[in-house]
């Protein structure tokens, strides 16, 4: 069996680089990619402790969390696409539409 410190050491390397992606990129679609990355670790994080308490409502909470980033993925998929029709640019930095 493989302990849960195990578990949560990827976990946390999967958040990690997905923070690091967050605020390193500038990719519109890798900024979601790294936020997906950093739920899919939160993911894991709440497996690894139902199956080390023996509980199912650590389960119950990634089903949630993965309704949370479909949604998510729908809504920020509409936004890149009006962004580059308006824009045609999907450079977070290059984007100035709620400016004054």
């Amino acid at each position: 069996m493989i302990p849960l410190s195990f578990y949560l050491i990827l976990s946390a390397a999967f958040f990690s680089i997905g923070i690091i992606g967050v605020l390193t990129r500038r990719n519109a679609i890798i900024i979601f990619m790294c936020i997906e990355l950093m739920l899919n670790a939160v993911n894991l994080s709440f497996i690894a402790f139902a199956s080390f308490f023996g509980d199912s409502s650590g389960q119950i909470f990634v089903l949630f969390v993965m309704a949370v980033a479909a949604a998510e993925a729908a809504v920020g998929l509409a936004i890149v696409i009006a962004l580059f029709r308006n824009k045609l640019t999907i450079n977070v930095d290059e984007v100035n539409i709620l400016k004054w």
